[in-house]
């Protein structure tokens, strides 16, 4: 029930209690419902108990980009966003979300002391991969090109999956979001990379030739 890295090394009893103690919810969100609507200001602390949601900013003229995908056991609170930002948090399936104040997490008190140190431990290590992924974008954002952005998102996506057939985490419409690029240009650019021999492709299903 709770297999998922944030609770690595602690022993589900122990995780039972710490809930307990730390008067935590499980919230059901139906596809598409706002899990969160403003990032930066929440004072809880939010796990992903099944299911996946974004994390999505909204321009002025009501583009989406997505900042993040998230998975089962994925973690965000306000760590997840900046002051300057305006960022929801959309379940993309129906989705399970374990919520509890912030503070109850970084306040060490309770009987569960051993435990309560790895889940910080374990919290304080899940942040750290979130701020190499935000990187990893940066870097892809910075890109001039289209055709770069997607070589270098296929170049991570490689080096995580530990193969050259890799599989993209998003629906085409959702990696157009991603890139912060239009979907009809992206699509011309993949079949370009198809046709240059850089890559076959079938819909999410890349094979890189690079």
């Amino acid at each position: 029930m709770y297999d998922f890295m944030v609770f690595d090394g602690i022993e589900e009893t122990d995780v039972k209690k710490l809930l307990t103690e730390f008067n935590a919810l499980t919230l059901h969100y139906k596809k598409e419902a706002t899990i969160l609507s403003n990032v930066s200001n929440t004072s809880s602390f939010f796990i992903i108990q099944s299911g996946k949601a974004n994390i999505i900013r909204y321009n002025f003229n009501g583009t989406k980009t997505i900042m993040e995908r998230m998975d089962k056991g994925d973690i965000f609170g306000s760590f997840s966003g900046t002051i300057d930002d305006d960022l929801y948090v959309i379940a993309d399936t129906d989705t399970d979300v374990i919520v509890f104040e912030y503070n109850k997490l970084i306040q060490r008190s309770g009987k569960n002391i051993d435990a309560h140190n790895k889940l910080i431990d374990n919290v304080l290590n899940k942040i750290a991969d979130k701020l190499t992924s935000y990187n990893e974008r940066i870097e892809v954002l910075t890109e001039k090109t289209i055709r770069d952005k997607l070589l270098k998102f296929f170049g991570y996506l490689s080096k995580k999956q530990i193969t050259k057939a890799i599989v993209i985490p998003y629906t085409l419409s959702d990696l157009a979001d991603y890139l912060a690029v239009d979907r009809s240009a992206m699509m011309r650019e993949i079949k370009n990379l198809n046709d240059d021999g850089l890559i076959e492709s079938k819909g999410r299903y890349i094979n890189l030739k690079y």
